[in-house]
């Protein structure tokens, strides 16, 4: 019977040792997940970011351009 009790107590404390490192590694691997997500955020915001600063200074061009052109108009109609 002890010997039974051994078995059952060396294959319960296996299993502990083995899950509790099972879980350690998951929450590393869930942690790199997470820093690997931000960091993706991160650049997708910053490309975001520049992306709507080209765009702003390419349309604030296009609306100068169109207000010369426009002053230009007016000028030679009013010549």
């Amino acid at each position: 019977m002890i010997r039974k009790f051994a078995m059952v107590a060396t294959a319960a404390a296996l299993f502990v040792a083995c899950g509790s490192n099972v879980e350690e590694k998951a929450a590393d691997t869930m942690d790199a997940a997470t820093e690997q997500a931000t960091q993706a955020v991160d650049q997708a915001q910053q490309t975001v970011q520049d992306a709507a600063a080209v765009i702003d200074s390419t349309a604030n061009a296009a609306v100068d351009t169109a207000k010369a052109v426009v002053d230009e108009a007016t000028q030679a109609v009013t010549k």
